[in-house]
Parts: structure tokens; sequence; C-alpha cells
């Protein structure tokens, strides 16, 4: 009679575990569990970032290899999910881009070893596979991209080179500090739009840039000011085709502006503080 009560009672126990855990997970928030409990940037390496990789590759953003590098390529696919799901593009992940992520990505199951010999610990140190006696450490990043915290390219982004990029960003900086982002970004889609009008402007960005009357920034002296890195992430946007101000050619403060030619051009739209026109 004691060990029929007690297998009852046992069962009993096991079907409100069971219905609990039923419970937790039809009501509860993504915890993110299926990825470690670390914060992912760039540089970073390990199953984690394998997994952000294959989640990102599956929803369209990432289309550079699987190897558990957090590089670059990684840090855009990143930024253009998290600006397409509303939220502010860090290029971080932190834990709500986690939920986010896990959230639109139920479809999708890693089944397999872990890829490359790597395994990880709970407090995210890379460690050779006990199986494989093989690991890539940090070091491994360094092959892939620069180890800098900063946002500057070591190289051409779609054809524009790191000098030029550097110099959009103190325009962006200068002309457009404490804008929303797509603001800054605007900015600086103006000038690459200029690019593509050769018949109108020079061609080439320090030309444009330093074209006589172009820029406020050039005539007060203020492009010389060290840009900030929501600058530099502004312009990487932009040449990487964020566009919020379509095909325009200029901006200006209705607040300051006292041309009757800036506001004789086709408005196209107003972020923030600034009129973008063709």
């Amino acid at each position: 009679m004691g060990s029929k009560h007690s297998h009852f009672k046992k069962r009993t126990m096991s079907t409100l575990a069971v219905l609990t855990a039923f419970l937790y997970a039809v009501f509860s928030t993504p915890s993110a569990s299926a990825f470690s409990s670390r914060n992912l940037s760039y540089g970073c390496v390990g199953y984690s970032v394998y997994e952000l990789e294959n989640r990102l590759k599956f929803l369209g953003y990432y289309h550079g290899p699987i190897n558990g590098i957090f590089t670059w390529t990684v840090y855009w696919a990143v930024r253009d999910f998290q600006y397409a799901f509303g939220m502010t593009p860090t290029g971080y992940v932190n834990l709500p881009t986690k939920q986010q992520l896990v959230r639109a990505t139920q479809a999708w199951h890693y089944v397999g070893p872990l890829p490359n010999g790597l395994e990880e610990t709970a407090n995210g140190q890379i460690v050779p596979d006990s199986t494989t006696g093989t690991a890539i450490h940090a070091s491994a990043a360094a092959t892939a991209a620069p180890s800098s915290t900063s946002v500057i390219p070591y190289a051409p982004v779609n054809g524009i080179s790191p000098a030029d990029i550097s110099l959009m960003a103190h325009v962006v900086y200068a002309e457009a500090r404490g804008e929303p982002l797509s603001g800054q970004v605007g900015v600086a889609d103006v000038i690459l739009n200029r690019l593509k009008e050769p018949n109108k402007f020079p061609n080439s960005i320090p030309g444009i840039i330093y074209q006589p009357g172009a820029f406020q920034s050039v005539s007060n002296g203020t492009i010389n000011e060290q840009p900030n890195t929501e600058a530099m992430e502004a312009v990487l946007d932009a040449i990487h085709g964020w566009d919020p101000v379509g095909n325009a050619l200029y901006y200006f403060n209705p607040a300051t502006s006292t041309s009757s030619w800036i506001w004789s051009k086709p408005e196209i739209t107003q972020i923030g503080n600034q009129i973008f026109s063709q």
C-alpha cells in the first residue's frame, strides 16, 4: 500500500512539474536561453556567435560564413535586424535583442555538434572541445577583422575609402550632432547622393565636402572637431544602404536658415530639426 501511494505521489508531482513547465513556456517572455548569458559584440567568438549567425542568416540579414566569429559583417547584420524590428540599431547583442531574435526565429533549430571544435563554458570562456582537442580562441578573431572597439573601417566599404569615411563622419558630427540617428544618416546620404550627380557636383567626396559654400561646418571650422562613434556609425549605415531621405541633395534647419534659395527646393522630408530637399 505504501509503495502504491508513493508511486502515485511521484507521478502526480511529475505531472504537475510538466504542467508548470508548459504554462511557463506558453506565458512567459522568451528567456533567450538558447544563447549563453553573456552579451555579444564585435570580436566575440564561440557557439553563441555561431548561433547568432545562424539565426540572422535564417532571417536573411546575414550572408557571411558561419564560423562563430563576431566580425563586422555580423555587426552590420545585427544592426539591420535591430532596425527592422524597431530597436535602436547598436550592433550590440544584449538580452532584449536576443529575446527578439528568438521570437523571430522560432522555426529555426540547430541540430549537430558544436562547430570547429568549440566548447563554451557558462561564463563564456572558449575551451577545447573534449572530443577534438581544438578550439578557436579570441585571437582568431584578429584574422577576420581588427580588434579595435571603434567602428572605423580599415578597408574600403562599398568602394568608399577609410579616409573618405572619416571625412564624412567629421561633417555628420559637425552638422548634425544631437539630431536623431536617421537625421545623421540623412546628412551622409546627401553627400553620397551628390556623388551620384557628377554634372552638378564634384566627383569625389573631398571635392563635394570642400566645395566653396557647400557645408557650414567647413566655413566655420567645426569640421575639424573629432567625431563621435554615432557619427561614424551613421556614415557606415548610409554607405550600407540605409536611406531615410531618398534622393535629397540638400538639407537645412528651418529655424536658422535665411536663404530664400534653399527654401525654394522641393522638400522630401523633415527629420528632427532638419529639412531634406532635392
